[in-house]
């Protein structure tokens, strides 16, 4: 059980009582029992879980940060995607989100009048949302988690679940009264008003960028881009849901996973470690192994774990790659927002909407630097020296965003994959070769340090990337209105380039 305290309603019991009826269930509390302040620790618990847990595994591999280990098999589909509803990837990421968290978030708005924990509770479901759009598109939202009344609620469409939980957050906000204050237990934020607005802040903007390249009423949402960025008012400091020691029974939920199997299925990807040895990045140190054959750090490349022996006549070992140093993740928090992940967002808007070049370089300085403090790597100085990651030394307005982008993909790695993989497919960046993974493997010098790589063996059969999760399987079963199949292929509404 993990170290959460309070943090999930469902399995509390007030003991100060020896009174306890026989046809009560002494595991479960009545529903009277179970307060606001009970439950809301709960919905953060849940939803952190998303990127925290099996979508830190698959946007690992998306993201291109991770590979199978060569003597392990465990994701070998995930490699090769070769994965679909039936697979059932996404299914507990959605049952956390609806039968844990949206359920929990309706019983709490139904129980209190405190306007500034109906605020929180929507900021909550924005993130819930954008996880839920952002993997497979579409969600249940305006009819979502209405039990026997409704059993097969509508999907909405991305577009639309996006602009709506944007608009609740800001009516929620706007709706604080000035002598309401949390007062449910919130483990985020400690019931500080001021860090929740901050990490509203933060969220929009994330949102507004997607919304924006998907040219959805863009000159609104970059209107509403810059406004936030002039205000300061975004985090100071990482937001994380951070409950976790270095103790069985309370590690980090992605690491939990990896000890209760026994084993570290995870080596480096190539287009990883190239982009960290081409621009002499310390932070490579910082949850990769050297390979045990060469004492250098190796990456895999993406689906190729078979095709070694085909290409070369090599049969790829354990020894020859770069393994996963899974035990940095112990104790390691749920990083729901980097302030990196801000400073890359300052960065971008001062470039592309302020044409700010001054503002944007100390932005992007700021946010690398910070991913080296949250790291405890040394070495800031000299790394941004260097002529491939200097701000200065970027020959374009292109070169510059291009460099933001692509240092935002290595501060996500060990944070956030699941922002890492929606961002690069927002951005395109890292850009996917145009050699073939085996064209890679026997000339290095056809391929740019970095760039991804479709898979040497690729099952979905559109020569590409995943740009999606695949519906749920248990929806599909149960809910009449779950929208067609659809492919890996397909993206998500704000994927348009």
């Amino acid at each position: 059980m993990k170290k959460i305290l309070l943090y999930s309603a469902a399995c509390l019991l007030a003991l100060s009582s020896c009174d306890m009826d026989i046809n009560e269930n002494p595991n479960y509390p009545a529903s009277g029992d179970i307060t606001p302040s009970l439950e809301f620790p709960a919905v953060q618990n849940a939803i952190a879980a998303v990127p925290g847990d099996a979508m830190f595994t698959y946007g690992g591999y998306f993201a291109q940060y991770f590979e199978q280990r060569p003597e392990y098999n465990q994701y070998n589909d995930i490699a090769e995607l070769h994965f679909d509803e039936a697979s059932q990837l996404f299914d507990r990421c959605y049952s956390t989100i609806y039968a844990g968290a949206m359920t929990d978030i309706k019983d709490i708005e139904s129980k209190t009048t405190n306007t500034a924990n109906l605020y929180v509770c929507k900021v909550m479901t924005a993130l819930a949302m954008q996880y839920m759009v952002d993997a497979c598109s579409d969600a249940p939202y305006t009819e979502a988690c209405q039990g026997s009344a409704n059993p097969n609620p509508v999907w909405d469409d991305g577009q639309s679940v996006y602009e709506n939980v944007l608009k609740a957050m800001d009516e929620a906000e706007a709706a604080i009264a000035a002598s309401d204050n949390i007062d449910m237990t919130d483990p985020m934020f400690s019931k500080n008003l001021d860090s929740w607005k901050r990490f509203a802040n933060a969220l929009r903007l994330r949102m507004y960028m997607r919304l924006i390249d998907a040219n959805v009423d863009a000159a609104n949402y970059t209107a509403k881009a810059k406004a936030i960025v002039a205000s300061g008012i975004l985090p100071v400091s990482d937001v994380v849901f951070n409950v976790y020691s270095n103790a069985e029974g309370q590690y980090n939920p992605w690491y939990s996973n990896i000890f209760s199997l026994n084993a570290n299925n995870f080596c480096a990807a190539y287009p990883l470690v190239t982009y960290f040895n081409a621009t002499n990045d310390p932070r490579e140190a910082y949850a990769l192994n050297k390979a045990a054959a060469s004492g250098k750090y190796v990456g895999e490349i993406p689906g190729a774990k078979t095709k070694y022996l085909e290409w070369d006549g090599t049969k790829l070992m354990d020894k020859d790659v770069s393994l996963v140093n899974t035990e940095v993740a112990k104790a390691m928090p749920v990083y729901l927002f980097t302030l990196s992940e801000v400073e890359f967002l300052k960065a971008e808007v001062e470039l592309r909407f302020n044409n700010d070049e001054a503002a944007a370089k100390a932005d992007y300085e700021a946010a690398v630097e910070n991913d080296f403090l949250s790291r405890q790597v040394a070495g800031y100085s000299d790394f941004i020296a260097g002529d491939k990651v200097n701000f200065d030394k970027q020959a374009t307005k292109e070169d510059k965003l291009k460099l933001i982008y692509m240092q935002k993909w290595v501060a996500l790695f060990y944070r956030n994959h699941f922002e890492a993989w929606s961002e690069q497919r927002r951005t395109d960046v890292p850009a996917v070769s145009s050699a073939s993974a085996e064209k890679v493997h026997k000339d290095p010098t056809s391929y740019t340090a970095g760039n991804l790589i479709v898979p040497a063996v690729n099952y979905y059969g559109k020569n590409g990337l995943c740009k999606r999760m695949p519906y749920p399987s248990s929806a599909r079963q149960l809910n009449k209105n779950t929208p067609a199949v659809k492919t890996l292929a397909d993206p998500v509404f704000w994927d348009v380039k």
